[in-house]
This record gives structure tokens, C-alpha cells and sequence, in this order.
């Protein structure tokens, strides 16, 4: 009866559906702007729908996924004919988000991601556990259809699960952080925030066109972002120095210029990786550390108005039992002080 009558509202499940293979269509149109081929295989480094699938399952829930499968089919469809082998392929990009959000709720996961254990359970559970089956899906339809040689299932396997880890760890963060998001900024902020976006805009390019190898400056500037704007500014610079890598890497310019194809693939999901860990890592423990000192300072305002009425020679007042998910859930609506 719930799933009846949610359906007949307007913003039922199909209309849920719909939306989300939208947007899982429009994010494979955008990860395909740019490819490498290994192998013979064409792959791209960040695959942003796996992230979009698992953000949309973790929001909408679990009701949602045929939106993947026919998000899927559509993409399929816009790059060739599509075969008997589709189906191995909708499966595998289906269930990697599904099993994604199955083991994210097994370990207690938050979409806040205010916790250092939630930043850790989507890395490994989410970003590279589950995309595991994506990846040997993929790679093994590709040689069982002859389209790949047996000895190069590895490095196509490697790369396609990199790239569907890529979408998760860049893509579901920024999604999740902008869900939540109920306020602007302060307009003291703003002033900091441009800031911050100019020296990315700037930096970045310059650290990832540069003939040597200067990759490690866009470091400080996910740092400061992380600091003063915890997981949507961190998740957004980690996304621009994925997305400027990415380009300059497929151009063979910059830090990666000289390098073959599989070199190229290393060296630009080795730093997309760290650069997402860091950011999305360092955030979490920043949340996680505000929140207990709420608790804290909570806590102390307690102690405080006991001692008062104690003092006073009064009965101290009922202790007031805040909802624990108030300290950890919903730390602030934009997750910025």
C-alpha cells in the first residue's frame, strides 16, 4: 500500500525513474568526452555515472534502479548496435550500485558523511569493493564476445574498475553534499570562497600543463578547501583537478606528455585517487571533529545549568536528552560553520 500510494503521487516512482536515467544518460554523454584506449579497449578515467547511480540509490533508495539499468541501455545504445551482450553490461553497471548501497547500509552509512567511518565505508565498500563487479563484467563480456584478447583482460579490467572507483569517490560526495544543502553561504564567506575558486582556476591548469611535474601544488589548495569548507568545497576542487588532469592526460600535454597509454592511465588514476581520498578523507574527519565538540560544548552548557540551580539551592533542572542523529546526521545544513 505505501509503494501505491507513492506512486500515484506526483512525484512518484516513475517520475523518480525517469530523472534518474536522465541524469545516469547525461553523465555517461559526459564521461565519454574524454578516452584512452588500453588494450584496443576504449575506457575512460572517471566513469561519473557509477557515482551518480550510487548517490541516487543512497537518496531516492533502492526503489529507483531501473532508472541505472534503462539510464545504461541508453548509453549503450548512443555508441553501437546493441546485442545479446548488452544484457551482461546493464547487469554489471546495475548491480555495482546496488550492492554499493546494500553494503553502505550493512556498515551504517550516512549520506552526511560526518563521520570518519562513513568517508572510509564509501571508499572501500562503495568505490572499490563494489565496482568490482562492473569491471569483471565488463572486461570478461569483452572476451568472451572475442572482442579482447585473453591476456588483456587485466589491464582493461584495471582500468574500467578505476574508472567506475574514480566516479564514485568524485561524483557521490559532491552529490550527497549539494542534497543536503539548505543554505548559501554567509556573505562574509563569499569573499573567501571566490578566493579559493580563483587560485584553483588558476593553479590547477598551470600544475597540470606544466613540462614538469608539478602535481602536487593543487594539494594545498583541496587542503584549504577542506578546512574552511569541509566535503562541497573539497569534493568540488578534487572534481576540477580530476576533471583539468583528465584533459591534459588524454591530450598527452603536461605532466604527461612522453608517457604510453597504460604509463598515462598509472600515473592520472594514481593522483585522481589520492586527490579524491584526500579530499573526501580529510573532510570527514573535520566533521567528525566539530560535531564532538558540539557535543562538548552541549554538554558543558548542561554542567553549567545544574551548577546554577544547585547553587541556588533549587532542584537542577531535566536533563534534556538530545537525538544522538542531531550531532552526527545533521551537523549543519551546508556542513560549513
Amino acid at each position: 500500500m505505501v509503494g501505491i500510494e507513492k506512486l500515484r503521487r506526483p512525484g512518484g516512482l516513475a517520475v523518480q525513474v525517469a530523472a534518474v536515467a536522465a541524469c545516469y544518460y547525461a553523465a555517461a554523454r559526459l564521461g565519454l568526452l574524454r578516452e584512452l584506449s588500453v588494450e584496443g579497449a576504449v575506457v575512460t578515467p572517471i566513469w561519473p555515472p557509477t557515482g551518480v547511480a550510487v548517490a541516487a540509490l543512497l537518496i531516492l533508495g533502492l526503489r529507483c534502479w531501473p532508472g541505472i539499468t534503462l539510464g545504461a541501455f541508453f548509453a549503450v545504445l548512443s555508441l553501437t548496435t546493441p546485442d545479446v551482450d548488452i544484457l551482461g553490461v546493464l547487469f554489471g553497471n546495475t548491480a555495482a550500485p546496488v550492492c554499493a548501497v546494500l553494503l553502505l547500509r550493512r556498515a551504517g552509512f550516512r549520506t552526511d558523511l560526518s563521520r570518519l567511518r562513513d568517508g572510509l565505508a564509501l571508499v572501500f565498500l562503495a568505490a572499490l569493493a563494489a565496482t568490482l563487479i562492473s569491471a569483471t563484467v565488463g572486461a570478461g563480456l569483452l572476451v568472451l564476445a572475442d572482442g579482447l584478447a585473453a591476456h588483456s583482460f587485466w589491464p582493461v579490467w584495471l582500468a574500467w574498475w578505476v574508472g567506475d572507483a574514480m566516479g564514485v569517490l568524485i561524483v557521490t560526495p559532491l552529490l550527497l553534499s549539494l542534497h543536503r544543502a539548505r543554505r548559501p553561504l554567509p556573505l562574509g564567506r563569499w569573499k573567501e570562497a571566490t578566493a579559493l575558486a580563483v587560485v584553483a582556476c588558476l593553479l590547477v591548469p598551470l600544475a597540470a600543463y606544466s613540462p614538469i611535474s608539478t602535481l602536487f601544488l593543487v594539494y594545498p589548495v583541496v587542503i584549504w578547501a577542506a578546512l574552511r569548507f569541509q566535503l562541497v568545497g573539497s569534493v568540488l576542487c578534487a572534481l576540477l583537478t580530476s576533471v583539468v588532469a583528465t584533459v591534459a592526460a588524454t591530450d598527452g600535454a603536461g605532466a604527461f606528455a612522453g608517457l604510453n597509454r597504460i604509463e598515462v592511465m598509472v600515473k592520472l588514476q594514481a593522483f585522481n585517487g589520492a586527490t579524491a581520498l584526500t579530499a573526501l578523507l580529510l573532510s570527514a574527519v573535520i566533521i567528525d571533529q566539530r560535531n564532538t565538540r558540539r557535543s562538548v560544548e552541549h554538554a558543558c552548557q548542561e554542567l553549567v545549568e545544574v551548577l546554577e540551580h544547585l547553587t541556588a539551592g533549587e532542584a537542577p533542572p531535566p536533563r534534556s536528552r538530545p537525538n544522538p542523529q542531531n550531532t552526527d546526521d545533521r551537523p549543519h545544513p551546508t556542513g560549513i560553520p
